[in-house]
């Protein structure tokens, strides 16, 4: 569920990309229980995990996660909803519109959570454990990395999963995947090379930071060369047909824009793995597809699905009061989430002229009223956000000082002098008791006026070449009523303006084209918060693939913040590391490329009371589809009450 379909922004971890899943943002650490040789005068670190500052939780004879149900019994089923349509079941091309989950079939040599996305172990942030691999070795200067895969490793078809499937994946995402992936990748990774059947060594550029380099390649997907060679398939064309994947689930069946199962494979090769115990633990995930949300809700009231969710704050106020609610049959959940929000808003193409002039911007952020609309369509249930590592310690605040200023200043000319000097920009106020905040709007108009854009006799603004300021927000047809509502507020109050301001509601299929297409003024939507420093930034924040990256929705360019990502990865301890990515905040925050909107700091769930998870959760994980079981018991009370 990702933000434009979401208004509410109700943080649940299964709305991770696929894409973003596998772009790391930040490197991890050595446990302190592994294994060190010396070895020609070289050191030689083994482990049976990898982390980048030396602090790994779970040593190497660890027998689960702390916060797993070991015993946690397996069966029954979890169905949830997807809006909109499918025709793919290739999730890792730019073409087509991928199944909801479809890249949960396939491991990596680190272990992942390969259904949500969220971080494996749940309560450590960036750590990774051998999944496909055993064991891995590097240089102390992490010049390379050899993962010892494990023997009994299969693909769901039976065949052996080998160094020889792992090269050819990672070749494959460097010909025919994203293209932003595969430049980052190229720089940073000199080679690939299977040593034997279950060995592969990676090699790494030299003069570039060491992070997300082993956990870049320890976390990629790994196919199975065999099928597609037999095949023909490529991996950048939508095609329905999977390619087996050596996850505990693969795809059991799909009616195409309908549902897809999800099956728990009885032979799975890994169940014995301790990094496996207590999770995997639903027989079926099914997915359910619906036009709207609105089908969705009434389909979830009525017991089509079972676990929802939420993402109208409409909804979670006001829906929850059917029969099956009223009777205890369904549960509603505010779940804790220690992950800072996602960075959401309203986003600007940069690559559109209009918007080149950081005043039009600003102009047009005005016209947004948190205030009023979170009292009048949000319930006041969400509070404003200012900052892309909200409520942590990363957040920047008040003016620069200390080390961060010292950061800044040895940036020279990178750094505006006004950001050394003013308070890390915020989030404007406005007045709740109004949707067109009178002062707010002049303050607006005077900017545009200020930027060239005149009001003309006709009530529209228009440049010196006599071109009126257009802006088209395009928003899916299978999002919410909520979200409609919010973003035609913010057009009326464009429109006071006298900009030719319009929203744009479309299928979904043609709203995923243009939002890849980045054929927009301005579009609701996210990019990913930060606690670690990874190359990962550089994707996502950086200029070298700006101009295309579908990471990048803004197209953001900034030499400044280019610099100050490069610090945050040349940084020598934790410490240096912080300090540069509350630099970074303030860097983004500054560049004003979006209008930040509201957040929440945990995740809202409804679902049948058919499941059960252990208490307390981890920190960084909700884990439904992780470390959630089903409870036959209760299922059948549901059942034997009519309920189901």
């Amino acid at each position: 569920m990702t933000g434009h379909q979401c208004p509410a922004d109700a943080r649940v971890a299964w709305k991770v990309a696929p894409w973003r899943a596998l772009m790391a943002l930040a490197g991890l650490s050595i446990a302190a229980l592994m294994a060190q040789a010396v070895w020609a005068g070289e050191k030689i670190i083994t482990s049976h995990g990898y982390s980048f500052y030396g602090d790994l939780k779970y040593p190497a004879d660890y027998e689960h996660f702390d916060y797993v149900n070991p015993d946690a019994p397996k069966g029954g089923e979890i169905a949830l909803y997807a809006p909109g349509t499918f025709d793919s079941m290739n999730p890792y091309s730019r073409k087509g519109r991928a199944g909801r989950l479809s890249w949960m079939v396939y491991e990596s040599l680190l272990g992942g959570s390969e259904a949500t996305g969220e971080p494996l172990p749940g309560d450590r942030y960036n750590e990774g454990y051998g999944l496909l691999a055993e064991r891995l070795e590097y240089d102390e200067g992490k010049t390379w990395v050899i993962f010892h895969m494990r023997p009994e490793a299969r693909f769901a078809d039976g065949t052996p999963v080998t160094a020889h499937d792992v090269v050819f994946s990672h070749d494959l995402f460097l010909e025919q995947g994203l293209k932003s992936y595969a430049d980052a990748v190229k720089r940073r990774v000199l080679s690939a090379e299977a040593l034997d059947d279950h060995r592969v060594k990676f090699t790494f550029a030299e003069g570039i930071s060491r992070r997300s380099l082993i956990d870049q390649v320890g976390g990629t997907p790994v196919f199975p060369r065999k099928w597609y060679e037999d095949t023909g398939a490529r991996l950048d064309e939508p095609r329905l047909e999977a390619a087996p994947g050596s996850g505990p689930y693969q795809v059991k069946s799909y009616d195409v824009n309908r549902n897809i199962v999800y099956e728990r494979n009885p032979d799975y090769w890994g169940w014995h793995l301790p990094i496996n115990k207590g999770r995997h633990n639903f027989d079926r995930i099914r997915i359910e597809y619906f036009a709207d949300d609105n089908a969705a809700f009434e389909a979830f009231k009525a017991g089509i699905y079972t676990f929802r969710p939420e993402g109208n704050s409409k909804t979670w106020a006001t829906g929850y009061d059917f029969p099956a609610m009223q009777k205890g049959h369904v549960v509603k959940a505010e779940l804790p989430d220690g992950l800072p929000p996602t960075p959401s808003g309203f986003v600007f193409n940069l690559g559109r002229e209009k918007l080149q002039d950081k005043r039009v911007r600003q102009a047009i952020a005005l016209g947004f009223n948190f205030e009023w609309t979170n009292a009048s369509l949000q319930y006041g249930l969400f509070r404003q956000r200012h900052s892309f590592v909200q409520d942590t310690p990363l957040e920047a605040k008040g003016v620069p000082e200390g080390a961060e200023l010292e950061l800044l200043k040895s940036l020279g000319d990178l750094v505006p002098e006004e950001m050394l000097t003013a308070p890390a920009v915020m989030a404007h106020e406005s007045d709740g008791s109004r949707l067109n905040d009178r002062r707010n709007l002049r303050a607006a108009m005077k900017l545009l006026d200020e930027a060239g854009w005149a009001v003309g006799g006709d009530g529209k603004r228009r440049n010196a070449a006599g071109e009126v300021l257009r802006i088209e927000i395009p928003i899916s047809a299978s999002g919410s009523a909520t979200m409609s509502a919010v973003v035609e507020s913010f057009v009326s109050n464009l429109q006071l303006m006298g900009i030719d301001a319009k929203f744009d509601k479309i299928d979904a299929a043609q709203y995923t084209a243009r939002e890849r297409d980045r054929d927009y003024d301005m579009i609701f939507d996210s990019y990913v918060a930060f606690l670690e420093a990874g190359t990962g930034l550089h994707q996502r924040y950086g200029s070298k693939e700006a101009a295309f990256s579908l990471f990048n929705p803004a197209g953001l360019a900034s030499p400044m913040v280019d610099a100050i990502i490069d610090r945050a990865l040349e940084s020598g301890s934790k410490e240096e590391q912080d300090v540069a990515l509350t630099a970074l905040d303030r860097a983004l925050r500054y560049e004003f490329f979006m209008v930040p909107t509201w957040y929440l700091d945990q995740s809202w769930v409804a679902y049948w009371d058919m499941f059960d998870y252990p208490r307390p959760l981890p920190p960084y994980a909700t884990g439904v589809l992780d470390f959630w079981w089903y409870d036959a018991e209760k299922a059948e009370a549901l059942k034997a009450a009519g309920a189901l």
